[in-house]
């Protein structure tokens, strides 16, 4: 059955391609997308698909109804840009300014509208039905959790959504390759803002001040200490202060110190135990010198948990379309997010990296998502069109 998919995803690929690129061009950010979604709701209206769009955000869904009944399975592609200026000379490079497609969500939409044309010639086979999900807002704004408040889950119907499947691009892979691994597959990631309250006075006598740079400096010292002392090396967390800001001047000590960073885990049970120590180290370093800190946790994506029964499936669909060599089982977590992860604490289902590092580039060194110049090999994209297609037809089997 799988097997004669990605023949048929090679043949559309143009189509794939074109969708890709007149994406590309006008990237979107955040929630409200509306070029991006007129075009994914014209595309799927052509397919002869009804689209529904989001009430609060700019999302797409529709579903595909299988020829006999059972059980739905989604299929997710997240649609939002990230906020930077492109510079990759690529003939079809952003014309928004300070907009890329950086992370690959062009592509994930181009493959899932792809992957609908594969399915729909295919009704015949789905005892089922498929659940195409286009959703803003993956970058920071929670799209799926608004879309799960949304009722995304609620078929009409007394069969339930009972597997959901996603796929993310990567340059950090060889290209055509399927990665993935079952149980946590990506981090939670929360947001750390700090601030120390100290005494201001003259840069020429501290002693009559209580300086918050230097508590500063000593609570993020201490931050690498907790996780290298007090965080199992087989459960890990990352804690990362990336901006401080603090003075205004070389011979005047300031009131306050402002930190902020990311803090990330793969177990809940981490994600919370680090959160306590957290708090416990922050103020307890302020206190020891006289000063007092505030810290807030801005709670983020949960960690994405792939389920293992899924892993199974993958390893067959993804095997059958590409060969067993080209199926990597991931030997740890990335420590990035995602929020396909709301989706996962409902439904069981998995996400999958899916390689696209272009041809003569070592992916240890090529441009990565998220970077200005990271450019991502279209060919590639026939292989997740097939993936998204025998990942619903597997799910959707008639018994």
């Amino acid at each position: 059955m799988a097997e004669p998919l990605l023949p048929a995803a090679r043949e559309i690929l143009p189509a794939i391609v074109d969708i890709r690129r007149r994406l590309h061009r006008r990237p979107e950010i955040g929630l409200a997308l509306p070029e991006t979604q007129a075009l994914i709701a014209a595309d799927l209206k052509g397919l002869g698909l009804k689209p529904s769009l989001g009430r609060s955000l700019g999302s797409v869904t529709t579903v595909i109804e299988g020829q006999r009944p059972g059980p739905t399975t989604l299929l997710r592609a997240d649609m939002d840009a990230l906020p930077l200026a492109e510079d990759t000379g690529l003939e079809f490079a952003s014309e928004v300014p300070g907009a890329m497609h950086a992370c690959g969500h062009d592509t994930h939409v181009a493959m899932l509208l792809g992957a609908a044309r594969l399915i729909i010639d295919r009704r015949a086979e789905l005892a089922g039905r498929v659940l195409l999900m286009f959703q803003p807002g993956e970058e920071g704004y929670h799209g799926a959790r608004l879309m799960l408040q949304e009722g995304l889950l609620e078929t009409g119907t007394a069969d339930p959504v009972t597997g959901a499947f996603a796929i993310h691009i990567g340059t950090r892979y060889e290209s055509g390759t399927i990665n993935f691994r079952a149980g946590a597959q990506l981090a939670s990631g929360d947001t750390i803002r700090i601030t120390v309250h100290g005494r201001g006075g003259h840069a020429s006598a501290p002693h009559l001040a209580v300086d918050p740079i230097a508590i500063a400096a000593h609570i993020i010292i201490a931050l690498q200490t907790l996780v290298t002392r007090g965080v199992d090396a087989f459960d890990p967390a990352v804690i990362t202060i990336a901006n401080l800001a603090a003075g205004t001047t070389t011979n005047v000590i300031p009131e306050t110190a402002f930190m902020q960073g990311t803090m990330r885990t793969v177990s809940a049970e981490q994600r919370a135990a680090v959160k306590e120590r957290l708090r416990t180290v922050v103020e307890g370093v302020a206190g020891a010198f006289g000063a007092t800190a505030d810290l807030d946790i801005e709670p983020g994506y949960p960690v994405t948990v792939n389920d293992p029964s899924f892993g199974e499936v993958i390893r067959e669909a993804a095997t059958g379309l590409i060969g067993e060599e080209r199926v990597k089982m991931m030997p740890a977590p990335i420590m990035g997010s995602e929020d396909f992860s709301y989706i996962l604490e409902q439904v069981p289902g998995a996400i999958v990296f899916l390689g696209a590092t272009p041809a003569g580039v070592d992916p240890r060194t090529v441009p990565q998502n998220h970077s200005n110049r990271v450019v991502f090999d279209e060919q590639a994209m026939a292989v997740g069109a097939a993936l998204y297609a025998s990942m619903a037809l597997r799910h959707l089997q008639p018994t």
